[in-house]
């Protein structure tokens, strides 16, 4: 049975106990760092010989050649034609929704501009699209064709031209969701390999899969340290923790719902987290009856009981003000406010990678469909990160184009400013051009 942690804010010990729950190390394993960094100095050394080699040996995939490992559109076109209408159709409304959130993202932050001061002077910005990116769908303890979505459709719509999805399949167990998913999201090319192997693929390339800008998607600890270790040579979207799921209740919804709310990111694995936080101890007692009423029911149980016995924890407040503080606090990744007023408390919440307002507003919509991208800031990071979006997929060049009437004003600035560093040339550099006879 679910036995997760119950706290009050009202008792002395609350401080120490809330820090001890909350508490979780990034930190990786020596002995993964070692054998990823050998990994990724093997593939950067012999390419593809050395992912056919890594694929063989940790997913079981036998191949003679990357051309093998490799998926072409007309595969992942029959994988899309042989999926049951039922599915089609929802995954063509999930990609149509998370595309019309992203495009509606771009034409708010991420177009370039430009302007004239009063010296004739251009000042501006120029927004210009990735070369090419690689997206790591995980694919070793489940299927992820929501992943596909939210990494792919956001490239698409930023203007990346060539999106490389890598995706492991163990003993060749290609699931077609997923290569539906990449039909749909307009994946450029699929390979069926995975781990640190296909994470330096992408960063350094081989003789078959192109050097890529930058890396985004979520994996294991082998992933995600080979990603922090390729950062600086490729760009990442961030190091992923577990998953985080944070209910701010009022006593409102009904009780079943916030239970299964927090099975939602439990069922993830033993490592993910589910708090829930309410003024109304009666409702946390029916929401704890919940969760044990609705726990035999579910196929993942045993990892839900795990997950919520070793990091859940429901916390009795004084009231909805001081849950919305410690909310911010804790900066989750997933925010539901389940109030009958959501918009009374969504301004005092500062810190969270999405918020759902409102009862009807499950998590789960998030994840698949809602538009809004699911790749989220996790163990505490929307303290200062961001969802994934089109902005990830793009980069800024400042434009600057100085009149001959401007030089004179700047070039006096810069001068006196470039003297004062010590550094002469950058100040004669400038004073050249406020000479009256230049061209």
């Amino acid at each position: 049975m679910p036995k997760p942690l119950r706290l009050s804010t009202a008792s002395p010990n609350f401080e120490a106990d809330f820090k001890a729950r909350l508490h979780w190390s990034a930190d990786t394993d020596a002995a993964i760092e070692q054998r990823v960094a050998d990994i990724l100095a093997d593939v950067k050394l012999r390419g593809d010989a050395a992912v056919m080699e890594y694929t063989e040996r940790f997913d079981g995939l036998k191949a003679a050649d990357m051309a093998a490992l490799e998926m072409t559109q007309g595969e992942l076109k029959v994988a899309f034609d042989g999926l049951p209408a039922v599915q089609r159709t929802a995954l063509e409304a999930a990609a149509a929704r998370v595309r019309s959130y992203h495009e509606a993202q771009k034409k708010a932050s991420g177009e370039s501009w430009t302007y004239r001061d009063a010296d004739g002077t251009l000042l501006g910005q120029k927004v210009t699209p990735l070369d090419r990116v690689g997206i790591y769908v995980p694919g070793g303890k489940a299927a992820y064709p929501s992943s596909v979505l939210m990494n792919a459709i956001p490239a698409h719509v930023a203007g990346v031209q060539d999106i490389i999805m890598v995706v492991p399949t163990p003993h060749s167990e290609k699931n077609a969701l997923v290569l539906a998913a990449a039909y749909v999201a307009g994946v450029s090319r699929a390979f069926t390999i995975g781990g640190a192997q296909a994470v330096a693929a992408l960063a350094y390339g081989t003789q078959t899969i192109p050097a890529v800008d930058k890396i985004t998607g979520p994996g294991n600890a082998y992933v995600a340290a080979a990603k922090r270790r390729v950062f600086g040579t490729v760009g990442i979207d961030m190091i992923a923790g577990p998953s985080e799921i944070l209910v701010l209740a009022d006593g409102t919804t009904p009780p079943d719902w916030v239970a299964m709310d927090l099975f939602s990111q439990a069922e993830h694995d033993e490592l993910a987290q589910s708090v829930l936080l309410c003024p109304d101890a009666g409702f946390i007692d029916q929401v704890q009856a919940a969760m044990e009423k609705l726990l035999p029911q579910m196929p993942r149980r045993e990892i839900i009981a795990k997950s919520l016995n070793g990091r859940g924890v429901l916390i009795h407040t004084r009231n909805m003000e001081e849950a919305c503080e410690i909310s911010n606090r804790i900066a989750p990744e997933h925010l539901e406010v389940s109030s009958q007023d959501p918009h009374r408390w969504e301004p005092l919440l500062r810190h969270a990678g999405a918020i759902f307002l409102g009862a009807f507003t499950s998590e789960s919509l998030g994840d698949y469909c809602a538009g809004p991208n699911h790749v989220l800031p996790t163990s505490g990071t929307a303290r200062f990160s961001s969802p994934l979006g089109v902005y990830d997929f793009q980069k800024r060049s400042s434009l600057i184009e100085v009149s001959s009437k401007g030089a004179q004003t700047l070039g006096q600035i810069a001068s006196v400013l470039a003297y004062g560093e010590g550094l002469q040339a950058h100040a004669m550099a400038a004073e050249m051009r406020m000479q009256k006879d230049a061209p």
